[in-house]
C-alpha cells in the first residue's frame, strides 16, 4: 500500500498534460457532458483527492478525483445519499464514475466557515453549526449497511499515528520505557473514556474548514468517513478546531447548547450530567488533538503536503492545556511539556 501511495504523489498529485488521470479526468468529462471542459484545480484535502471546478453550460461545478485504489468512491456516495435523504446540507451528484474515481458535484463555492469567524461571528454561526449534529448523529447506516464502528482498535488505530509519525518520524524521539508506559497509560485511559460515550452518527471531520457558507446557509463537506462513534466527537471537533482557537468561556457556553441540544434529542441518556459530559468532551478533544498531531506530521512525511506542520503547535497546546486539567494524565502532560513541545520548537 505505501508504495501505491508513493506513486500517486510521485504521478499524480499535480496537474499536468502528462498527468495520466488528468488526461482520464477530461476524457470522461468531454464524453459526459458533450463537449470539452476545462477543468482547474481548486484544492487537495489531507486524503489522497483532488478537487477541480469546472463549468458547464454557464453551471460550476466542483470535480472531485479520487484514486479508487486507496479511497474507493462508495462510502462517499452512500454516506452523502444518507445524509441528503435525512434532509442534511450536501452536494448533489451530478454525474460519477466509480470504476475511475470521478465525480462531479453541486458546487458549493469557496466560502469556508472558517474565514467568516471572529470573537462577535462565532455565536452567530457555531449554535447553528450545532444544531446540524442531531440530524447527523441520526445517521447510522447507509446502503451499504451499519456505520463502521469506533471501536477500541479503531480508537488506538489512530493514537498511534502520534507515537509512529510525530514522536518517531518527525521528531525522532527515543522513549524511555517508562516513557511508553506513560504514554500507553494515557491511551487507555483515552480509548476508555471513548468506548464509554453514547454511541452515535459521527462525521468525523466536522470543523470550520468543512462547513461552507451559501447564500447564509450552512453546508455540509467531507463526510465520507462517517463512522458510529462517541457523542461528543463533533462537538468537539468544532468547538477545539485544529485551525481556530477560542477563549474557554466560549467554548463552555457552546457545550452547555449542545449539551441541551443531546438532551432534547436523547442523544444521551436522561442521567447524564454536565460533569460527565464535560469530561467526556475534554478527554475526547485530547484523543482527536493526538491523532491530529500525528497525521499532520505523517501528511508531510509521507504525502509531500509540508503545509500542515503549521498546525501542529496549536494542537500541542491543546493538548498540554487539557493533560494538566486531570491527576491521572498528570505524567503525560509533563512527557508533553518537557520532551514533545521542547523538540518541537528546537526543530522549528
Amino acid at each position: 500500500m505505501l508504495a501505491i501511495i508513493k506513486q500517486f504523489f510521485a504521478k499524480s498529485h499535480g496537474t499536468t498534460v502528462s498527468d495520466s488521470r488528468f488526461l482520464a479526468l477530461n476524457h470522461w468529462l468531454s464524453n459526459t457532458f458533450g463537449e470539452p471542459l476545462s477543468p482547474v484545480l481548486i484544492s487537495g484535502d489531507a486524503s489522497f483527492r483532488r478537487y477541480f471546478r469546472a463549468v458547464h453550460q454557464g453551471r460550476a461545478m466542483v470535480i472531485m478525483d479520487t484514486p479508487v485504489a486507496l479511497i474507493p468512491t462508495e462510502p462517499f456516495v452512500a454516506v452523502r445519499n444518507a445524509y441528503a435523504a435525512s434532509g442534511l446540507p450536501v452536494p448533489g451528484i451530478i454525474a460519477k464514475d466509480d470504476e475511475q474515481g470521478f465525480m462531479a458535484l453541486e458546487d458549493f463555492g469557496d466560502v469556508q466557515l472558517l474565514s467568516l469567524l471572529n470573537s462577535q461571528s462565532v455565536r452567530h454561526w457555531y449554535p447553528r453549526a450545532l444544531a446540524l449534529l442531531p440530524g447527523i448523529a441520526a445517521v447510522t447506516q447507509t446502503v451499504l449497511g451499519p456505520l463502521p464502528d469506533y471501536d477500541d482498535a479503531f480508537v488506538r488505530r489512530e493514537l498511534g499515528i502520534f507515537t509512529e509519525w510525530l514522536l518517531g518520524t518527525h521528531l525522532k524521539l527515543e522513549l524511555t520505557s517508562d516513557e511508553e508506559a506513560i504514554i500507553a497509560d494515557a491511551f487507555d485511559m483515552l480509548t476508555q473514556n471513548a468506548l464509554e460515550q453514547p454511541k452515535v452518527g459521527m462525521h468525523r471531520d466536522f470543523h470550520s474548514r468543512n462547513l461552507m457558507v451559501v447564500d447564509g446557509e450552512l453546508k455540509l463537506l467531507d463526510f465520507q468517513d462517517a463512522v458510529l462513534g462517541p457523542v461528543t466527537y463533533d462537538a468537539v471537533s468544532l468547538l477545539r478546531d485544529c485551525y481556530i482557537r477560542w477563549s474557554e468561556d466560549l467554548v463552555d457556553d457552546m457545550l452547555v447548547e449542545f449539551f441541551v441540544l443531546a438532551h432534547e434529542h436523547a442523544l444521551v441518556p436522561p442521567h447524564t450530567d454536565m460533569v460527565q459530559f464535560r469530561r467526556w468532551f475534554e478527554l475526547m478533544g485530547l484523543q482527536r488533538h493526538i491523532k491530529a498531531a500525528g497525521i499532520f506530521a505523517r501528511l508531510n512525511h509521507r504525502d509531500g503536503k509540508a503545509g500542515y506542520l503549521k498546525d501542529i503547535p496549536l494542537t500541542m497546546h491543546y493538548i498540554r492545556d487539557v493533560a494538566v486539567r486531570y491527576k491521572e494524565l498528570g505524567d503525560f502532560a509533563q512527557f508533553i511539556m518537557r520532551r514533545v513541545m521542547p523538540a518541537l520548537e528546537a526543530g522549528a
